[in-house]
């Protein structure tokens, strides 16, 4: 066992997978970030998430209890995301990084109506889209689509914020509870939903426009990425597709690269895409004769 204990704490095995943990700047917790989902769930789907006692009367108390409960906890998560961050953060104190976090926090909460918005118009778009729906309220309950989209909304403003970590963070707690991954840093425009929803896959640099529809098994992906001089791939550059408005894409089709499918196109189940869709083509299998 001794002998065990010393491999397995030899620095050269494990210098690449090791965080020495501060206990002044702890990393973001996922408990807490549960918890923030949720709390922010409950702010932008009254009734439906958290305390189901209230009415039209008491809203805005509760609403304005989950709003400072949301700023607390989120402070605090988007500190220790600016702390696990050093090389971008080390020329600030704590007492810097800490006011930064606060102003952040205040800014997402500021994002939220609008936010909400946008959400809306997801939840529109599942049920219009679905002739198995039968009222908002299922939309907004049962659909894992709309479990993934709403964490997306969330994950994608704090990334905007510059928050680091706490967004990825987000984004695969929906990843794993709904089989959808979506990166928080793809731009996803109003009225979007996912049919089904199992195994989409939307990469980082994906652009997606208003009124856009992909069932279950797509991936909007990178086709190829450059390497710097050590061989490792280039970071940030744009590599996925931009769908514009009123796109639909089914089932398992895969789109990759940095190509643009054009306004209202539609892209049949089983294709690979890796060229640009004139804007309302339709691109479709089709049997030899």
């Amino acid at each position: 066992m001794k002998d065990i204990v010393e491999r397995l704490s030899d620095y050269d095995t494990l210098k690449k997978v090791y965080h020495e943990n501060d206990a002044e700047h702890p990393y973001p917790s996922a408990s807490a970030l549960r918890e923030i989902v949720d709390i922010t769930r409950s702010i932008l789907f009254p009734g439906y998430f958290g305390s189901p006692t209230f009415d039209l009367e008491t809203l805005s108390y509760h609403i304005g209890v989950n709003v400072e409960r949301l700023n607390t906890l989120l402070r605090a998560q988007v500190y220790a995301g600016l702390s696990f961050e050093p090389a971008e953060n080390a020329i600030m104190n704590d007492k810097t990084l800490k006011h930064k976090a606060a102003i952040i926090a205040e800014s997402f909460v500021n994002r939220l109506p609008q936010m909400r918005e946008t959400l809306v118009s997801d939840v529109e778009a599942a049920y219009l889209g679905d002739p198995a729906a039968k009222s908002y309220a299922e939309i907004i309950l049962c659909y894992p689509a709309i479990k993934a989209i709403s964490n997306h909304r969330i994950a994608h403003e704090l990334l905007l914020l510059g928050v680091p970590l706490v967004p990825r963070m987000i984004s695969e707690m929906a990843h794993s509870e709904t089989g959808i991954d979506i990166h928080p840093g793809a731009t996803i425009g109003k009225y979007f939903t996912i049919d089904h929803g199992t195994g989409v896959v939307i990469g980082e640099t994906a652009i997606i426009g208003d009124h856009v529809k992909l069932y279950q098994g797509v991936t909007l992906g990178a086709k190829s990425f450059p390497l710097d001089e050590n061989g490792n791939p280039i970071k940030n550059l744009p590599r996925h597709p931009i769908i514009e408005d009123n796109v639909v894409i089914y089932s398992n089709a895969t789109v990759l690269g940095r190509i643009t499918v054009g306004e209202g196109a539609v892209i049949g189940g089983n294709i690979w895409v890796t060229n640009d869709v004139e804007k309302g083509a339709k691109i479709v299998q089709y049997k030899r004769g």
